[in-house]
């Protein structure tokens, strides 16, 4: 994953965390949903991208394997 993908990702998680406190602070349930649901994306994101990245270093290793490196 990329630097600038962990940047958005965690934007986008400091973005809901706001929403969320903004709807506590306010009563606004719905605010407070988004901003939960904003979070849980970004999370969503953030494993998706550390699987991938895990897989990627699984099949590198493989190559050296079958490379002699």
């Amino acid at each position: 994953m990329g630097l600038a993908d962990d940047a958005k990702n965690k934007a986008e998680e400091l973005k809901g965390r706001g929403k969320e406190a903004a709807g506590s602070v306010t009563g606004d349930d719905d605010l407070k949903a988004e901003g939960k649901g904003d979070q849980a994306s970004a999370n969503l994101k953030e494993k998706a991208a550390d699987v991938a990245d895990s897989v990627k270093d699984k099949v590198d290793d493989i190559k050296d394997k079958l490379t002699g490196k």
